[in-house]
């Protein structure tokens, strides 16, 4: 089995452990997990292309950071889904973190059914949850968030499990129309990555079983 593959079929302790043990070394994504601890944002966790990408990056022997543009946060506060009180969290956190070397960008998910269909083209069903914005992504491999307990513990968040990422498989996820966003990020993905396999979103036309 190739190196980067040797997570690839293990227990799920034993992933949880490897992407654990990832992200400790990045001092970017600790820094960034320390200080939303000290924020205490309601329902706050790190999530997608800074954790996946750094998986595959130390995998793979490539630079820390390396694909990453930007690191993405989400929060959940339904008791203020007006725009002001998510700008103020929005500034904060960027004057938190301004000295990392990329961008924190953090979105708070009880607003996103309030702005996604102008953007978009499509409904939104409310949230009630970060974890469950996770569960919506067009990609179950890129579902993976993390936070940092008051232990020093690091808690995965992995709606969909972690094989996908660690096999370096993308996976639609066709709970929403998102056909478009997953043919998208495969191309950038696979261009930065060559080692990943590209599942195709499903063809709904297709017949089934006879």
């Amino acid at each position: 089995m190739a190196s980067h593959l040797r997570f690839s079929g293990a227990d799920a302790d034993v992933q949880n452990a490897a992407l654990r043990t990832i992200i400790l070394a990045q001092p970017a994504l600790m820094q960034v997990l320390e200080g939303l601890r000290t924020m205490a944002l309601p329902d706050h966790m790190l999530v997608a292309g800074a954790i996946y990408n750094e998986v595959w990056n130390a995998l793979t022997g490539r630079p820390s950071l390396y694909g990453v543009s930007d690191i993405d946060v989400f929060y959940f506060d339904a008791s203020d889904t007006g725009w002001d009180a998510e700008d103020r969290t929005i500034k904060a956190v960027q004057t938190l973190f301004s000295s990392l070397p990329v961008p924190v960008q953090v979105r708070n998910q009880a607003r996103v059914h309030l702005w996604f269909e102008e953007k978009f083209g499509s409904p939104f069903a409310p949230l009630t949850s970060s974890t469950e914005m996770l569960s919506r992504f067009a990609s179950r491999t890129h579902a993976v968030g993390a936070r940092l307990r008051a232990d020093g513990t690091i808690d995965v968040v992995a709606p969909f499990g972690l094989d996908d990422l660690f096999s370096f498989r993308l996976v639609p996820n066709p709970v929403l129309d998102n056909r478009l966003t997953h043919a998208r990020k495969s191309e950038r993905a696979k261009a930065m990555w060559p080692e990943l396999i590209i599942i195709p979103w499903p063809d709904q036309n297709a017949p089934g079983p006879t």
